[in-house]
């Protein structure tokens, strides 16, 4: 297709003599393009100087706009060191012109057209770069770098930042520009000789691209955006640029690297730098205090350029005014230093790009993202309009009606039609950005007293320590006291708030997360109100915060498969063990607290809870196993063998576990006999799989920045605390079956084997089935089991009436009968109710059915008293919010009807109980 056929628009001539002098530059071009080019020469001076210089040029290239733009930034790839002044500024002109015509003809689409203009200026920039530190090289000014290195720049690169980095570059752009070397390519005597090179460098390439010479200018050239730049010089090492940033860096630094990209000279180096910043840039927290701070950066702006106050189109500047480009650039770039730590999917450079990130990731409605999409091309179009005309780095409309006309005429529209599209699209930008950045002021405060006393205290807490921090509280004190009054008991609600409140290490990124998602405010009252444990527990995690508005912290449960899945991906970003170690911790913080959230709105009872709790755990285990595994071998060799296989014990083999549950675990090996591992720290086969046990142990419970995952209990391998920390599965099989007691072989019921060799758990599970069916007759299996509940009843009596898991006929007394029921049948069963199924026959179906309701029912109140207390159980201490969850949770009209329940249940379980565990048939 031709360029002609190509087209869809084209403007008026605002000076028609004008046109038909542009016309006489092309007289051989296609007569299908004539109106373009008259159109344009008699809106834009510039571009009637333009086809003055390249008119034959243009007539030659213009019907292949493609091939004739990708032949200019070939050439411009091979200009040689003499010839880059000149030979630049015509392939800038070249460019300009085709670029123009393209736009206005409607051939090129924007994003064709600003990625056009970019290229040209990465294209100018690197063989500036080249060519450059070629030389200095050539003059012995670059110690120990050869000729080949010229191809890397030595080291040097130039971040493109801004539109350029995001391939978004306006006509007549300035360019953004970082410029560093990578100091490490230098040994350190000849630093300051190769940084003082690098200067030289950047200095001379700024003069090239920037100065007015004869044939124009290439780019004007801006390095103010790098690091402290008053003070600093033009090109830095990049460890000093590393060593600001984690020092000093700002919001809108963080947000400038949004854009950045290694555009010229060492590529590789530049993209080695982007990642260092990572953790700069994208925060691993949800990061809502950056709204106030882009905000803030709104206002300086405005008032720096004098452009607030009402919409007037007459010189209101279309990049930094009232609903221009700026407001939809930072409204996408806020939310994506929002949420971009936790969602890599959210770090795309373009503005239009980060709106589709945006919207998939549910952070932004897709029909505000188009449309803030719509007026972006839209408003980048006049801009485009607007510099054209003299090739002027401008922003601002006309200040007169000749102006209008002008821009009217060149966008190829009527003025009226013109001015009501720019009023209406301003508006709606600036309706649509400007709630999101504009902090609330709240309501004012209640003037009664409530809770005078414990308020009085909150400015000496930590997390009020700053001007900041008391500034946003200040705007959600009211509405936090507000819905505290309304709690069922007002008084115990505040005081567990002031709780959460004194335990927050700071406050400025919680405070803005409340303010920007006000649901967080009901949540934390509802915590309060009701479980001082998961409070106190927030006010140390609150970062367990970012999971509620992440998006699906109130889907349905995903089961193991979709946990493991969640699991993994978050750990396939990180690089190094210690930081997946601390990802592990913030991904099960947040599960864990999403299922205390969900009991404790009723969403879930204790039962299903118990059950999450335990597939949480399970997939953490098997989750981390294979890296805590790698890290080793990479240390110590692997050992002949099938390795090694980790056992859920206790609670967690049962599949059901409680908000403050420890994790019963053991590990079994099997080896190919005793010869040492094969790495660089060899190790003997039991050392080997001892310390691999202790490796995975300090994975699950180390303090870390991020806390610890679980503490773990090993007591349930052979021969407890006196045995080996790892078990070879020969030795497992031959104690299991010569030297272990009964309550053994009672924990062994409960096994189940979570992370391994496929084969090696299989051989455990034959193995675990076989013991059990040969002990299965023990003759003296009752009454062991008869001494061992007695010797509990002595050494652990009940914490009072409301111990749900200590005393006859509770919890431990139920769970101790279902593992003899199992032992007895020989049964593969781990989980309590269907242990007892498998003991019918011993037991009668209505026994086993009200061993599982007493169970179920005290289960319950465990579960209820571990998130509300994380300890002993006490209605009188409890609170009014704590009481009505545990009435709630267990069907009962009032604390005396759950205590008569209790009584009853325990009675009949413990009834039950005894009368088993004496040898005496049903009935007798």
């Amino acid at each position: 297709m031709t360029f002609a056929s190509r087209m869809t628009r084209a403007p008026r001539a605002f000076e028609p003599d004008r046109g038909a002098d542009g016309l006489a530059h092309v007289q051989g071009i296609d007569a299908g393009l004539h109106d373009l080019i008259h159109g344009a020469a008699g809106c834009s001076p510039f571009l009637l100087g333009l086809l003055g210089v390249e008119g034959a040029w243009l007539t030659e290239n213009i019907d292949t706009p493609e091939a004739a733009r990708d032949a200019i930034l070939a050439e411009v790839a091979q200009l040689p060191r003499a010839d880059l002044e000149q030979g630049l500024r015509t392939a800038k002109r070249r460019m300009a012109l085709l670029v123009a015509l393209a736009d206005l003809g409607g051939v090129w689409p924007l994003e064709t057209v600003t990625r056009a203009i970019t290229d040209l200026a990465d294209g100018a920039v690197d063989i500036c770069i080249r060519r450059l530190v070629a030389a200095e090289i050539t003059r012995g000014k670059l110690p120990a770098m050869t000729e080949d290195d010229a191809q890397s720049a030595a080291g040097m690169v130039a971040l493109s930042m801004g539109k350029q980095g995001a391939y978004e570059l306006n006509y007549s752009s300035d360019i953004d520009l970082i410029c560093l070397f990578d100091e490490t390519r230098f040994d350190p005597d000849d630093y300051h000789e190769a940084r003082a090179a690098f200067i030289r460098v950047t200095r001379k390439m700024t003069a090239i691209l920037s100065d007015l010479g004869a044939g124009g200018y290439v780019f004007r050239t801006d390095l103010r955006l790098r690091p402290d730049a008053s003070v600093t010089p033009v090109c830095l090492s990049m460890e000093t640029a590393e060593r600001y940033y984690e020092s000093v860096g700002r919001t809108w630094e963080r947000a400038a690297y949004i854009k950045a990209r290694a555009s010229a000279g060492d590529i590789t180096a530049g993209e080695g730098f982007l990642k260092t910043l990572t953790p700069f840039v994208w925060r691993k927290h949800l990061d809502f205090a950056a709204i106030q701070d882009a905000h803030d950066m709104r206002l300086r702006i405005r008032d720096h350029k004098g452009l607030g106050g009402k919409l007037d189109l007459m010189g209101h500047n279309m990049k930094l005014g009232r609903g221009g480009i700026r407001e939809i650039e930072f409204f996408t770039q806020t939310r994506q230093l929002i949420a971009g730590g936790r969602d890599p999917s959210l770090r795309a450079r373009g503005t239009c790009d980060g709106l589709d990130a945006l919207v998939a990731a549910g952070w932004v409605p897709d029909d505000t993202a188009r449309t803030l999409q719509t007026h972006y091309r839209a408003h980048r179009e006049v801009e485009h309009r607007l510099q054209m005309i003299n090739d002027a780095q401008t922003h601002d409309l006309p200040q007169d009606g000749e102006g209008f006309d002008r821009l009217a005429a060149f966008m190829g529209v009527a003025r009226a039609d013109l001015e009501r599209d720019l009023r209406d699209r301003l508006e709606e930008v600036h309706s649509l950005t400007e709630g999101f950045f504009a902090p609330g002021q709240g309501d004012v405060a209640p003037v009664d007293d409530f809770g005078k006393e414990i308020t009085a205290r909150w400015l000496t807490y930590p997390a009020l320590r700053s001007d900041r921090a008391v500034q946003i509280f200040d705007r959600l004190r009211p509405e936090i006291l507000t819905r505290l009054r309304e709690a069922a008991k007002p008084d115990e609600a505040l005081a567990q708030f002031d709780g959460f409140l004194a335990g927050l290490p700071a406050g400025v990124q919680l405070f803005s997360l409340f303010e920007a998602n006000p649901q967080l405010t009901q949540l934390i009252v509802d915590i309060a109100a009701t479980a001082p444990a998961l409070a106190h527990y927030l006010s140390q995690n609150a970062s367990v915060f970012d999971a509620v508005i992440g998006g699906g912290f109130f889907a349905p449960w995903p089961d193991t498969a979709g946990l493991r899945t969640s699991f993994d991906a978050a750990l396939d970003g990180v690089d190094d063990y210690e930081s997946r170690l601390d990802m592990a911790r913030r991904w099960a913080k947040e599960w864990h607290f999403r299922i205390g959230v969900h009991h404790l709105r009723g969403l879930i009872d204790g039962i299903e809870a118990g059950r999450q709790y335990a597939q949480l755990a399970q997939v953490v285990v098997a989750g981390l196993w294979p890296h805590v595994l790698a890290q080793f071998v990479a240390k110590h060799g692997v050992t002949p063998g099938r390795g090694a296989a980790v056992l859920a014990m206790g609670s967690l083999g049962a599949g059901r576990l409680n908000a403050m549950s420890d994790l019963d675990l053991i590990v079994i090996y099997d080896a190919d006999g005793e010869a040492a591992s094969d790495g660089p720290k060899p190790l003997a086969t039991r050392t080997y799989f001892a310390r691999l046990t202790q490796a995975l142990v300090t994975a699950l419970s180390a303090q870390m920045p991020e806390g610890r995952l679980y503490e773990v209990d090993m007591r349930l391998r052979p021969s407890g605390r006196a045995g080996p920390v790892a078990t070879s599965l020969a030795a497992f099989e031959t104690y299991q079956r010569d030297a272990a007691w009964t309550w053994e072989h009672l924990a062994l019921t409960r096994a189940r084997a979570i992370a391994g060799a496929p084969d090696l758990l299989a051989d455990i599970a034959a193995v675990r089935r076989a013991v059990l069916a040969d002990k299965a007759a023990g003759d003296t299996v009752l009454a062991d089991v008869a001494d061992m509940r007695a010797r509990i009843a002595a050494a652990k009596p009940p914490q009072g009436a409301w111990d749900a898991k200590i005393g006859a006929g509770r919890l431990q007394d139920i769970e101790l009968l279902a593992q003899t029921a199992c032992l007895r049948a020989g049964c593969g069963e781990t989980a309590l109710e269907a242990q007892l199924q498998a003991g019918i026959g011993w037991l009668s179906a209505a026994e086993s059915a009200a061993l599982a309701q007493g169970y179920a029912l005290f289960w319950r109140l465990q579960a209820a008293a571990r998130l509300l207390t994380g300890g002993a159980l006490d209605p009188a201490e409890l609170g009014e919010g704590g009481v009505r969850f545990i009435l709630r949770e267990t069907g009962m009209e009032n604390t005396d009807a759950l205590a008569s329940a209790m009584a009853e249940t325990a009675a009949t379980a413990s009834a039950i109980i005894a009368r088993l565990l004496e040898g005496k048939t049903d009935g007798a």
